[in-house]
């Protein structure tokens, strides 16, 4: 837990902050283009309806500006109550780049180095002398993650300090030599959150509190480690299997210090996404060793910076976190040199529809022209809607396959479909010779799988529309 989802693929805060009326600050912003939230609330509801979590509340940013908030489905089910944009989530693992952004501003203030060592900090830790602040940032230390489990297990109901947990996990053997694998680990932030506390002399929560969450105006920042979120909150929800939602068990006090702490509205979410498009809090040399993806000893690319994944879209760069504690998923993208991003959290554990509606909507919100990839797959795909294919475009073992009878099913089964909501490829590979090209289209209610092979010369060998598992 306190991860980002791999199914996509996760405080004692100043008194005069910690219990503020967050509706005091307007949550609801709508300036964006009437056409594009048609899109974005058919995305989320959709994403909604299959996924059969509760509800999602997101916060958009375009130009570099926040423009839009919106809530979907019931922030509690019993009774129902419809969510809002005023209403907290707990962001999970999101918070990780809280924590790493207050190690930078400690280096920037000449009290630390990324390159120093944690044992400088933090005594009787495993290979301390050894292990740099950077590799615990970026998960390539080899401490073991105290909680990879998707459920709250029965000691963590119990209240843990951040001592206890250094003690029991961060004193094993590494489980690799550092620098030499990357691997998610929530210990790390524990080590790092002890780091800031001995740097700066302050409560974490302190730090971040004069130095982001105030400055930008983040009203509505709870730490959720401390309290549980309040009834005009979001309330959290599992399942066990297909079973019907039930309140999540609340983490005892601080198993999630520094790790995924956080809770707040999208809103305010935003407000940091708009700070690291602007780069106001850090400074530039901070922002970019941040963003900037760690490379193992080998040379291998981790798609990790310091607390957030770096990762491309058409091109373009992605600055990701995805969160889970118990009852909440929560995904955070910024397309940070498009001036573009997106945070989706939701009020239920162990589904990744947090994920699925921020990838599926921030390519639409950036306005991406499609690749000639996909634009060539859509072409194939409208023509085929209306009964008809280029046969041009086809290897004869596939010309063969687009039989009349073939070519009549996919116009009677898709014709009615209509124009669809994304049409994204997500994922690329080789194979026999030859490129395999996944794409996803949606709809409404509906998710197909579209499945391409390539030669060289450039004629398909496949092109095969399944729905979507």
């Amino acid at each position: 837990m306190i991860i980002p989802r791999r199914f996509i693929s996760t405080l004692a805060i100043l008194s005069s902050f910690a219990f503020v009326d967050h509706t005091l600050t307007a949550q609801t912003v709508d300036t964006i283009d009437p056409t594009l939230t048609v899109r974005i609330d058919q995305i989320a509801n959709d994403v909604l309806k299959q996924t059969a979590v509760p509800s999602a509340s997101l916060a958009i940013i375009q130009g570099g500006k926040l423009v839009y908030t919106h809530a979907y489905g019931n922030a509690h089910i019993d009774p129902p109550v419809a969510a809002t944009p005023d209403m907290r989530y707990s962001i999970g693992s999101i918070s990780k780049q809280f924590t790493a952004a207050a190690i930078l501003l400690l280096q920037e203030q000449g009290k630390l180095s990324l390159d120093d060592t944690v044992g400088k900090y933090v005594p009787a830790l495993t290979r301390g002398n050894e292990v740099t602040i950077r590799q615990i940032l970026s998960h390539t230390s080899g401490y073991q993650d105290y909680w990879p489990e998707d459920y709250v297990m029965t000691p963590m109901l119990h209240a843990e300090t951040a001592q206890q947990i250094l003690d029991t996990w961060a004193k094993k053997q590494l489980d690799f030599e550092p620098g030499t694998q990357w691997q998610y680990s929530n210990t790390n932030y524990v080590i790092a959150g002890a780091i800031v506390e001995k740097v700066s002399g302050q409560k974490l929560m302190d730090f971040l509190g004069e130095h982001i969450f105030h400055p930008l105006g983040m009203k509505s920042v709870w730490n959720s480690d401390e309290t549980k979120l309040t009834q005009t909150d979001a309330t959290a929800y599992y399942r066990h299997a297909l079973g019907p939602l039930r309140p999540a068990p609340k983490e005892g006090r601080g198993w999630m210090f520094a790790a995924g702490e956080l809770a707040m509205t999208a809103h305010d979410l935003a407000l940091w996404n708009e700070s690291m498009i602007a780069q106001s809090v850090l400074k530039p040399e901070s922002y970019r060793q941040m963003f900037t993806s760690v490379k193992l000893k080998d040379g291998k690319d981790t798609h990790y910076g310091l607390g957030v994944g770096v990762r491309d879209i058409n091109g373009h760069r992605d600055i990701e976190h995805s969160g889970e504690v118990s009852g909440f998923v929560s995904d955070n993208q910024v397309l940070v040199d498009d001036g573009v991003a997106i945070s989706v959290l939701t009020n239920q554990d162990a589904v990744g529809a947090a994920s699925t509606i921020a990838r599926l909507a921030s390519p639409i919100i950036a306005g991406f022209p499609p690749s000639d990839t996909e634009k060539q797959a859509l072409e194939i795909f409208h023509g085929l809607q209306q009964g008809r294919i280029d046969r041009s475009l086809l290897a004869p073992n596939l010309s063969d396959y687009f039989t009349p009878e073939a070519i009549a099913d996919y116009q009677s089964s898709l014709a009615p479909l209509g124009e669809p909501l994304t049409f994204r490829q997500t994922g690329e590979s080789l194979r026999g010779g030859m490129t395999f090209h996944a794409f996803q289209i949606t709809y409404p209610g509906k998710r197909l799988s579209l499945t391409t092979f390539t030669y060289p010369d450039g004629k398909l060998e496949q092109y095969l529309i399944a729905p979507a598992d």
